[in-house]
């Protein structure tokens, strides 16, 4: 498995994770764990961001591995 592909992984897993910290928190009435799992996406979402500009980066400097 390329670096490449495993950073692709990695950023769907992120993305997964993130989703599901979404839904959490849209399905709990405890305030406290509402905003916890709130606060957790947000920093995921700042993670998946990161992880996607490397992903731009990798692709840019080697064009084979795009769409993988």
């Amino acid at each position: 498995m390329t670096v490449a592909s495993q950073v692709k992984t990695t950023l769907a897993s992120l993305k997964s994770a993130q989703a599901s910290l979404e839904q959490f928190a849209l399905n709990t009435q405890n305030q406290e764990a509402k905003t916890m799992f709130e606060n957790a996406a947000k920093t995921t979402q700042q993670v998946v961001q990161q992880v996607e500009s490397r992903v731009q980066q990798i692709e840019n400097e080697e064009p084979q591995y795009k769409g993988f």
